[in-house]
């Protein structure tokens, strides 16, 4: 109970201060429990953000499902993803229709320094697991390539061929003698448990839309569920398939659509939240608050199965004799897709000024020097941002 209390309140200051959207949350993870808390090692991090990388679904709040997982079983798994998700749900709840309005120049200012904010954590993050990740020349130069073919070619497909072509370079040109313990992950699920919550993943993937029905909680399940299991990359790629079953379905008008997206970037916590939004709008038949938790749990429940389902079966491969060299390349292409998204989208859309530059690079120093917490980095980012706007 006592590890299942210290995840629910780390997730809990994750999910009130983790601005930026899912590449920002993965360097606010890194920072508080591998850094600060030392849940787990460096190159466990990696490997576990190189699975769910891989898989579809929401990466950050797999991740962070994972490390409640591991830090205090089931407990703590479900500890983490309330604590992290609750507030960005409460918020896109009751100020939904108010984000949209905020269009005076106060208002961008915030907006405009919390996205220097997300290029502080990230650039901190690149630079930290870099350094331990990629301490030679063969896995600098593995994060390099992937850099440059993620820039240019924009993919979510190639992010996923990006780590296979780590993991090969890493066993054609790494020759690791990796300390085993410090990469194998003690999980509390077992290869049985896996099995069977990868069958469920799939039956309810395909019953799902096989039952007749004309209850809109079970209509919800379904569209939301299919979005969920069928997205790769998270975050901003879901909202085609969530439009095509909102919008066009015409249970949420395009308008409100949009608006709820709107505020769900001004909010910290999972993008995904945005499914409670829609579930609460869409509905006046039923209580919205039920319709919001419907769309919810069938939105991340997809991306939580399949997490469960394969880490059970990663030791053992881990453990194999060329892991060692695979792994050391999966986690130099991880660095190179944070690098990239570190560039584009985050820098892209950020940086639009030498002053916004100045004040993202304190950021940085903040974190990665001076060590102080990233919510002083919050703090600085939009103050300097504010004071920009007034002079």
């Amino acid at each position: 109970m006592k590890n299942t209390n210290e995840v629910f309140l780390t997730f809990l200051k994750l999910g009130l201060t983790s601005f930026g959207g899912p590449i920002a949350h993965l360097g606010y993870f890194r920072k508080e429990l591998v850094e600060r808390r030392q849940w787990i090692s460096e190159e466990q991090y990696g490997q576990l953000l190189a699975i769910c990388q891989f898989l579809p679904g929401p990466a950050s709040s797999q991740l962070g499902f994972t490390l409640g997982l591991i830090r205090a079983g089931w407990s703590g798994a479900f500890a983490a993803f309330i604590a992290f998700t609750l507030p960005s749900v409460l918020l896109l709840i009751v100020f939904a229709s108010a984000l949209p309005e905020l269009t005076d120049e106060t208002g961008k200012s915030i907006v405009q320094g919390l996205k220097l904010v997300a290029f502080a954590v990230v650039a901190d993050a690149v630079f930290g697991m870099s350094k331990k990740l990629c301490p030679d020349i063969k896995r600098r130069l593995i994060a390099l390539v992937s850099i440059i073919i993620l820039l240019m070619f924009s993919s979510v497909w190639l992010q996923i061929a990006t780590v296979f072509g780590g993991a090969v370079a890493g066993s054609m040109f790494l020759n690791e003698s990796a300390n085993q313990q410090n990469m194998k992950i003690k999980m509390p699920v077992s290869e049985t448990s896996g099995l069977i919550l990868f069958v469920i993943f799939i039956l309810l993937l395909t019953l799902l839309p096989l039952i007749p029905y004309n209850n809109i909680l079970l209509s919800i399940a379904d569209a939301f569920y299919r979005a969920g299991a069928l997205v790769f990359g998270g975050g901003h790629v879901v909202l085609p398939l969530l439009e095509e079953s909102v919008v066009h379905s015409n249970w949420v008008s395009e308008q409100n659509f949009l608006a709820g997206y709107g505020a769900a970037q001004a909010i910290p916590g999972p993008l995904f939240s945005f499914s409670a939004y829609l579930g609460f709008v869409l509905s006046s038949d039923y209580n919205q608050w039920l319709t919001a938790l419907t769309a919810l749990l069938f939105m991340f429940l997809p991306g939580f199965l399949l997490v469960s389902a394969i880490l059970p079966f990663w030791n053992k491969v881990s453990q194999l004799p060329i892991a060692a060299n695979v792994i050391a390349g999966v986690n130099a292409a991880v660095v190179g897709i944070l690098a990239a998204a570190l560039y584009d989208p985050i820098f892209i859309t950020a940086i639009k000024s030498i002053p916004d530059l100045i004040i993202a690079m304190i950021g940085f120093a903040m974190l990665s020097f001076w060590r102080l917490s990233p919510l002083l980095v919050v703090a600085w980012c939009i103050l300097a941002t504010l004071i920009l706007t007034i002079i």
